[in-house]
């Protein structure tokens, strides 16, 4: 008997809706000393991190926003709520969630993702994690995996070597947002040579109105140890500005592999703000796996730096533009040492008037010889009223060294539509079937059931896409 897909039943109004949020009336909006304060005195914090947090404020205040990329000088971020406790505890028994809480993530299918193929999860709910579990088995191998508030609490020095050392505060204005305001996310520690063979995930939920979200990835994958972790998120719609400037931090040690997925699908009110990079050190191998669809205005470019002989990257990604949407997108990869390599495959969909545009910087150091690198680019438009647009930006100091760019912009195929119409399929599901055929090689290396999940979110965003 096939089993069914998790995430067959996906449809719009699920992620769409909220539960009352009566903590939200008591938040303070904008954010000041007083809230940074606040954040660090609730969590009980060391006084290096409040330190840091003001230090971080101070750099926020006088950064000013990119004046490149999407038009930013319409978000409000006075009217942002920073940080918000929904009074639930964290809790590893999925029985001790508040009944209303739990339902959201039922939903979405997280508690049965977990059972059927992932080894740990974490969820996070506005501004606090509210449930993290890892199986027995990986923990006895010495893997941690945490909320950053508790390894903040019992792993304080590991936490401190590596926080925000990889993404410094200092590097514009929304990492120094996120340095002072932080809260949640996940913490993921993998001893050398251990393998874990079954992903991690942590989810990410933001509930009320003109909510913000904070939350802080941090990933350390030992010397020989590989890991595979997935995150997820979504946001129910308002009409009313919402706000996630996350920011993930991977260290990949010598000979280690990181596979790091995320599926991105805040609602059309979000901006999206994010920020993640990796330090790839010899041998070592990081892996990016993304897609982006469901926020009005993005701005993220994943970054590698290869820093180790033998290093290598991939960066597998795809943006979907629906109208009113901005998808301003891409990568960024350095090669700082020798026999470095990496792959760039990144694909865009836009349809109804949406944008998508590829952003990315390839840097080849002097030091970088016998490098490789190659940057492919596909773009599909849906129709007349679409644009995409690639902006490489490509630097290459070493004569020693192979670099291939490609980029290309197409359209559907009328014959493709025809064949398939004439087999007596819909013209609406001949357009998705077409899509889902150029997103195949990204979506092919997702776990199963968030690959099934992708697919459908292209389904969602496909509908109506007749005339």
């Amino acid at each position: 008997m096939t089993k069914k897909p998790i995430f067959s039943g996906l449809s719009r109004s699920m992620f769409d809706q909220a539960n009352p949020a009566p903590y939200a009336k008591r938040a303070k909006r904008g954010v000041d000393e007083e809230v940074v304060r606040r954040i660090s005195a609730d969590k009980n914090e060391p006084g290096w991190m409040l330190k840091h947090r003001l230090d971080s404020l101070k750099a926020y205040n006088e950064k000013p926003l990119p004046m490149w990329g999407p038009d930013l000088s319409r978000l409000d971020l006075n009217n942002i709520i920073y940080y918000a406790r929904t009074g639930a505890e964290e809790t590893d028994d999925w029985r001790e969630v508040p009944p209303e809480i739990r339902r959201v993530y039922d939903r979405l299918g997280i508690p049965e993702a977990e059972r059927r193929f992932l080894a740990g999860v974490g969820a996070q709910y506005e501004s606090e994690v509210i449930y993290h579990r890892l199986k027995k088995e990986w923990k006895k191998l010495g893997v941690i995996f945490l909320d950053l508030d508790v390894a903040l609490r019992l792993h304080p020095d590991l936490v401190r070597k590596y926080f925000m050392t990889c993404v410094p505060a200092t590097d514009h204005k929304f990492a120094a947002l996120h340095g002072a305001v932080w809260s949640g996310g996940t913490f993921l520690y993998v001893p050398p040579g251990v393998k874990v063979r079954e992903p991690l995930q942590a989810y990410f939920r933001m509930n009320a109105k003109n909510m913000g979200q904070f939350e802080h990835t941090l990933i350390i994958a030992d010397a020989g140890s590989e890991v595979s972790y997935i995150e997820g998120c979504s946001a129910p719609k308002y009409g009313s500005q919402a706000l996630h400037a996350g920011l993930v931090e991977i260290f990949v040690k010598p000979g280690a592999k990181v596979r790091y997925s995320s599926v991105e699908n805040w609602s059309r009110d979000t901006y999206n703000l994010n920020t993640k990079r990796a330090i790839v050190e010899r041998d070592g191998t990081m892996e990016w796996i993304g897609g982006n669809m469901g926020s009005g205005t993005t701005m993220l470019y994943p970054c590698s730096m290869l820093v180790g002989e033998g290093a290598r990257c991939d960066h597998m990604a795809l943006a979907f533009a629906n109208k009113d949407q901005w998808q301003d997108t891409g990568t960024r990869v350095i090669h700082l040492a020798p026999h470095t390599s990496s792959k760039v495959v990144s694909k865009s969909i836009s349809k109804e008037g949406g944008v998508c545009i590829y952003r990315g910087l390839l840097k080849i150091s002097p030091e970088a010889h016998d490098s490789t690198a190659s940057v492919e680019c596909d773009a599909l438009l849906l129709d007349e009223k679409s644009r995409t647009d690639t902006v490489p930006d490509i630097q290459v100091k070493n004569n020693d060294v192979t670099v291939a760019h490609e980029a290309r912009v197409g359209k559907l195929s009328e014959e493709d539509l025809f064949y398939l119409m004439s087999r007596g399929i819909s013209e609406e599901e001949a357009k998705a079937m077409i899509v889902n055929g150029f997103i195949e090689p990204i979506v092919r290396m997702l776990p199963l059931e968030y690959a099934v999940e992708m697919n459908r979110l292209i389904e969602m965003e496909m509908e109506g896409s007749v005339g």
